[in-house]
């Protein structure tokens, strides 16, 4: 009879659902749970169910916030007329660990993959556009990932915004191409932003 425990199974195979995580790895970190002491496993999971449900989007950039504003955009000094374009909320992060970027940020969600079934209306791009339609901001720099589709979807932003006389200009190529910008470091970030042209 096979070795079987179902509760440690079950945990197990839910860590393996995590993304870049295999069976090994969910494995170690199933026992580390169980044999961790017990306020460890409630806390763990008591800040797991909380940021499950108080972590929203930010009804202005669409980034992830546990308050209806996030902090970036709650903050006055940043400079609201310079809006970044980013596919995920992680490229946020990235972004920020630079401390260079003082402008604001818009997350679109996404980006357009018809063969992934993503279309632009599932991206958050109305959105966007909605926020430049008052006439406030200067520049929006598309930092969509150097990739097929995050090319496409920043050419297919550019359209809309071109004709309200706003500048658009795309990261440099500091990021390397295929490259996803939560894995990049803050020098290659900072060049990238440094050296953005207009679309």
């Amino acid at each position: 009879m096979a070795y079987n425990i179902v509760s440690l199974n079950e945990l197990t195979a839910q860590f393996k659902k995590l993304p870049g995580i295999g069976e090994k790895t969910a494995q170690r970190l199933a026992f580390y749970v169980i044999t961790a002491p017990e306020e460890y496993a409630t806390r763990f999971s008591s800040a797991l169910l909380s940021a499950r449900s108080k972590i929203r989007l930010c009804k202005n950039c669409q980034a992830l916030s546990d308050s209806e504003v996030c902090p970036v955009c709650s903050d006055a000094a940043r400079d609201t007329g310079i809006i970044c374009v980013v596919s995920d909320p992680k490229d946020v992060l990235a972004f920020e660990r630079t401390r260079e970027y003082r402008g604001v940020y818009h997350v679109l969600h996404g980006v357009i993959s018809p063969l992934d079934g993503v279309s632009p209306d599932k991206l958050k791009i109305r959105e966007l556009l909605a926020r430049l339609s008052d006439g406030n901001v200067r520049e929006v720099i598309m930092a969509t990932d150097p990739t097929v589709e995050g090319e496409a979807t920043a050419s297919y932003i550019a359209r809309f915004i071109k004709p309200m006389g706003i500048k658009i200009t795309r990261l440099a190529y500091g990021v390397p191409v295929g490259g996803n910008l939560e894995y990049a470091d803050e020098v290659t970030l900072q060049r990238a932003l440094e050296g953005r042209n207009e679309i």
